[in-house]
């Protein structure tokens, strides 16, 4: 295997992700949404996740630096329990699903990672914290599926889980316009029963 290029970047965030049994629930929930509205663009069950912190695009070599800062974060902070909770969209474009639980836990373990990427002297723009999860998006010509689609969850109240691992991911584009793949560069385990306060 090569060493990465001086050169070459990727698409990263840091993130949350629900665990099987709870995803499983949602798309379950999403199944009327996904045989009505085909024609958009479903992300991959297993490609679900919180965003905390995108980073945007980055030098491979930058991304890989932040390893044992966050692995040394993960290893004080607790897990946060969480829930999703019906469905919404952005501009008619963006489905997604929302977070309920502990907001004020997962808001603190954002600031935390945001504040320990800034240590590392990395660059990124720090977007307003709206806890969700993307579902799927709309090409131009199916925008009117999305709030549809969204309708299908109302009502939908998933089962609390614990969020119990820091995910450092990395995402690339397969061809010019292929969807978007996801993959763990590093994810380490939050502190099960740390009581903070």
């Amino acid at each position: 295997m090569t060493e990465p290029s001086q050169t070459a970047t990727q698409h990263a965030f840091i993130a949350l992700a629900p665990p099987d049994d709870a995803k499983k629930e949602l798309a379950h929930a999403l199944s009327p949404a996904y045989a009505a509205y085909p024609g958009l663009r479903w992300n991959r069950i297993e490609d679900w996740h919180i965003t905390l912190a995108f980073l945007g695009e980055l030098p491979v070599r930058t991304v890989q630096r932040l390893r044992s800062p966050l692995a040394d974060l993960a290893a004080a902070r607790p897990c946060v329990e969480l829930a999703l909770l019906g469905g919404g969209h952005f501009d008619e474009r963006v489905l997604w699903s929302g977070i309920e639980g502990d907001l004020d836990g997962l808001h603190e373990l954002a600031e935390a990672v945001r504040a320990r990427v800034r240590e590392c002297d990395i660059a990124f723009v720090a977007r307003p914290l709206r806890p969700h999860l993307t579902l799927a998006r709309a090409r131009r010509s199916d925008s009117a599926s999305v709030p549809a689609a969204a309708a299908c969850l109302d009502g939908f109240t998933g089962r609390a889980w614990q969020a119990e691992r820091l995910h450092l991911v990395g995402s690339t584009v397969r061809g010019h316009s292929g969807p978007r793949r996801y993959r763990d560069i590093g994810a380490w385990p939050l502190v099960t029963g740390l009581v903070t306060g």
